[in-house]
């Protein structure tokens, strides 16, 4: 007698499938696609900092020199000798000499008191002090450089950056770059004051609150039409439609229509009343 073996039917084909796929090969699966892309994004932006890095022009022994000698008389102290950190100032070590040209070039650096968040005020060093710190903390660990002259220009596609802007930067610092509240006494500055060169450093070096954009979150295109948009909404456009109001949005529009418009409404309707017959 022969055995008839039963032809393999769709239900059992995806019985055995259900079976290989167990959830331990899932969980595999997840932590190989994990371990890829952080790999990838670890390759991508360790390649962008050493661009960066090649980019910069080298610094001469004198200048790290200097700046070591000023870094010891006016930052040592929050920061530690080495730049490696106290308990009342971060490490400064890989931050780069951008970070420093944007902290001390606003004047943010050295701070005159601990506060929630370092206020933008006079500069207290000359443009060669700044670049000599810079290049000092540049010496001990790569790091984001100046950016190049090239990104500077405000020349690029404003309508773009526009667009940029809104989507990465105008929840906090207001959609036409006047600055906003956040929690615990910090605010997102102003930024239709702010140079260029401090706008592309801000977005590489994420200063306070603000995260790193660095070059695989918003390339160097991007930073720079971002940069035109914010120049040309302050020097070329001037207000459009009216009186700005500060550019604070529905709060001050809000009170201006209640204080003045329904003001003016109820002095009318007082008025009227009052008519003599």
């Amino acid at each position: 007698m022969f055995r008839t073996t039963k032809p393999r039917t769709a239900k059992t084909a995806t019985r055995k499938t259900a079976r290989r796929r167990t959830p331990l090969a899932t969980a595999a699966l997840l932590g190989a696609g994990l371990l890829l892309t952080g790999g990838a994004y670890t390759a991508i932006d360790s390649a962008t900092t050493a661009a960066a890095a090649e980019e910069a022009a080298p610094a001469s022994a004198a200048e790290i020199e200097n700046g070591a000698a000023l870094f010891g008389a006016n930052c040592a102290t929050c920061h530690g000798m080495n730049a490696a950190g106290t308990e009342n100032g971060p490490s400064l070590i890989g931050v780069g000499a951008a970070a420093v040209d944007f902290q001390v070039g606003t004047g943010r650096m050295p701070m005159q008191a601990n506060a929630a968040q370092a206020p933008a005020k006079p500069v207290q060093f000359d443009e060669q002090g700044i670049n000599d710190l810079g290049e000092y903390v540049a010496s001990l660990a790569p790091g984001p450089a100046v950016p190049d002259e090239r990104y500077l220009q405000a020349d690029g596609d404003a309508a773009r950056g526009a667009e940029l802007f809104r989507i990465n930067c105008a929840m906090c610092h207001n959609v036409a770059g006047a600055g906003g509240a956040l929690t615990e006494g910090k605010f997102a500055p102003e930024l239709m004051t702010v140079e260029p060169v401090h706008l592309y450093e801000a977005m590489i070096t994420g200063p306070q609150n603000m995260p790193v954009f660095n070059d695989a979150n918003l390339t160097p295109q991007d930073k720079a039409d971002i940069i035109t948009a914010i120049r040309w909404q302050t020097e070329v456009t001037g207000t459009i439609g009216g009186n700005s109001l500060g550019s604070l949005g529905p709060v001050s529009e809000g009170l201006f229509i209640w204080i003045f418009g329904i003001g003016a409404g109820v002095a009318m309707a007082v008025w009227i009343a009052t008519r003599p017959n």
